[in-house]
């Protein structure tokens, strides 16, 4: 699915009154692009398997969520690749806050009442969790689930929170921090999730190599 339909035939869309949508934030798989910091001790060859393997990971936990499914990539939108039959976008942004929330903002802009955005960073993340989120988004107004790192694997919504990608030190353990202060400043209830490990340096990946 290359293109959006058009926003009057997506709102009509039974199946959006049953689900809702998932963004998933993925970089282009290009040698010396990807899983840097893994590369420092292991090669680009090496880190690229991984990030191939963690996109596939990604891809196989998601295929049973009940949601429209919206691949935005980093760099350039790749036509033929595991991700086809999702919609595809391109990130937009200065930074990583800039990126998520104009996807957010565009996915929640055709309609859907409840949007979950991940990475493909996070080998313990499964279908049940993501599934556990967007069920808590009946209740809560937000949902987040930390990483043992200081960030987030997944953060949900049903309305548009800008406030909560202001002033975050990106790529720092005070992330989770932070954005949960945020929404809770802002009187938003919040369900938080299991905390998971991302897969960053060597030692996290153990079931591959």
């Amino acid at each position: 699915m290359d293109a959006l339909p058009a926003q009057a035939a997506v709102v009509e869309d039974p199946w959006l009154n049953m689900s809702g949508a998932l963004i998933i934030f993925v970089r282009n798989p290009v040698l010396g692009k990807v899983k840097t910091r893994l590369a420092e001790t292991m090669g680009d060859e090496k880190a690229l398997a991984v990030y191939q393997f963690l996109l596939a990971h990604t891809k196989s936990i998601i295929e049973k969520i009940e949601a429209e499914k919206f691949i935005f990539y980093a760099d350039f939108i790749n036509q033929h690749d595991l991700w086809d039959g999702c919609y595809k976008k391109l990130q937009q942004g200065n930074d990583l806050g800039e990126r998520m929330e104009n996807a957010f903002e565009t996915v929640l802009e055709l309609g859907f009442k409840k949007v979950c955005i991940i990475g493909s960073d996070c080998y313990e993340l499964n279908t049940a969790i993501i599934a556990d989120a967007f069920e808590s988004l009946d209740a809560f107004g937000t949902a987040i689930g930390p990483a043992n790192d200081g960030g987030y694997y997944l953060l949900g919504m049903q309305a548009p929170m800008k406030n909560v990608f202001k002033n975050i030190s990106w790529s720092t353990e005070q992330v989770f921090a932070q954005t949960e202060k945020l929404i809770k400043h802002q009187q938003y209830s919040l369900h938080i999730l299991p905390s998971l490990n991302d897969v960053d340096e060597e030692d996290d990946i153990n079931f591959i190599f």
